[in-house]
């Protein structure tokens, strides 16, 4: 810092005259510096140096590099208190200057800060529509801050903020995702009737159109709690009044809920639905469905499902395959398990490791030694590698083998008998 301040005085001693954006650079690092006096000495010589510089785009990057730094340091009170005075005067316009702030504040996580800004304008008779109100939403529904983000939105129609438009610098998105996020975030904690409102609002008009994705996320969180007649309303009527078709991520999002709520024939008759509705199932479908019903124990269901609907698709993945090998494993039908992978091998479809990993770490919670070490070398001769996750696995096997031994060896201990320290299996541990 101490070049810096010695080449800025040089640059006035030379008879070089330093601009604006010069002296926003050098403020930055005078605030880096926390040199908090001289800063602000610097910035009342800014303000005047800003109004007589002829180029308008210098004194724009000046100002902006100057909102920055502020942000970047920490120094957001000094943003809130140009906001109020516009220290800047007409050298910069408020229009621009707004927008700067929102967007410095947002870059520096500041979402409810910038908010604060949006008010500050309105306070001045500023049309805050000129703001970049996406950034703001986005961030404060990322803090948790809902409800403030659709204030915002609310606040910005009686502004002539257009929801469909992009706003300031053309940086944000559509505002039917600023929507869905609000929506999002009010499911997640529960509030489903604000979620509710904002959907309304969506479908007479005062906001754009809502999409799959609004439908959907006001679906799942109607299932989460437990509403599941709104959830089948909006999913068979109200999405297809609004012209927005069910596709396969909406009904399997539907089937998610359903078998969480532990509903399994509920969710088999959407699955048929959505089949006749001509929505082709994908893996993740399936992969739901073998879960939830190995979930609710029905094990031979499942594997009905497999053989009848999934194997003829040949819409399968890894993730189907773990899937019933859990509910396998976990309904103690370790060896079916067993059968089932080989099988796949079999038929030429090539496992990965987190599905051998599965069966190991069964057969090793059954405490079947040689089964897992088996396990291993089928997997080896399939061309995979035990990877950190099978290691883990086995070192805990061998945690539990000594633990048994050292319990045994207690107990001999208490009898009087000798031990037989040259075992097999504790030869084999070592």
């Amino acid at each position: 810092m101490a070049n810096a301040q010695k080449m800025f005085d040089e640059m006035g001693e030379n008879g070089v005259v330093p601009n604006s954006l010069t002296y926003s650079v050098f403020i930055g690092g005078v605030l880096r510096g926390r040199d908090i006096e001289h800063g602000s000495e610097l910035m009342c010589r800014l303000w005047e140096k800003m109004k007589d510089e002829e180029d308008i785009s210098v004194r724009n990057a000046a100002f902006a590099n100057l909102v920055d730094s502020l942000c970047r340091e920490g120094f957001f009170h000094d943003v809130f208190r140009i906001a109020e005075d516009m220290s800047q005067g007409k050298s910069v316009s408020e229009e621009f200057s707004y927008g700067q702030m929102i967007d410095s504040l947002c870059k520096a996580g500041r979402h409810h800060g910038a908010s604060r800004v949006v008010y500050i304008m309105r306070k001045r008779g500023f049309r805050p529509s000129l703001a970049s109100y996406n950034p703001i939403i986005h961030g404060l529904c990322k803090e948790g801050g809902y409800m403030r983000a659709y204030q915002l939105l609310e606040e910005g129609i009686e502004f002539g903020y257009l929801p469909s438009e992009y706003t300031y610098k053309n940086q944000c998105q559509p505002d039917v995702i600023s929507l869905n996020t609000v929506i999002n975030g009010f499911c997640k904690m529960g509030r489903i009737e604000e979620a509710l409102k904002v959907l309304n609002d969506m479908i007479i008009g005062k906001f754009c159109a809502p999409d799959a994705v609004t439908f959907t996320t006001i679906i799942c969180g109607l299932l989460n709690i437990g509403r599941t007649q709104e959830a089948f309303g909006f999913l068979h009527h109200v999405m297809p009044e609004q012209g927005v078709r069910p596709g396969v991520v909406t009904y399997n999002a539907v089937l998610h809920g359903l078998f969480k709520l532990q509903q399994p024939n509920e969710a088999m008759g959407v699955f048929n639905r959505m089949l006749g509705d001509g929505v082709s199932a994908d893996s993740t479908t399936y992969t739901i469905i073998i879960d939830g019903l190995c979930k609710d124990n029905q094990i031979e269901e499942a594997m009905r499902f497999w053989d009848d609907v999934i194997w003829p698709s040949r819409i399968h993945d890894s993730y189907v395959y773990a899937a019933l090998l859990k509910g396998l494993c976990c309904s103690g039908k370790f060896n079916e398990a067993c059968h089932f992978l080989y099988e796949l091998v079999d038929s030429g479809v090539s496992p990965n490791i987190f599905n051998y990993n599965i069966l190991i770490d069964s057969a090793c919670k059954l405490g079947l030694k040689r089964e897992a070490y088996q396990i291993v070398g089928e997997m080896r001769r399939n061309g995979l590698a035990p990877d950190a996750v099978t290691w883990r696995i086995l070192d805990k096997l061998h945690g539990n083998v000594r633990m048994q031994f050292t319990v045994e060896d207690a107990a001999m201990q208490s009898r009087g008998e000798p031990q037989d320290i040259n075992t097999e299996e504790n030869q084999r541990i070592q």
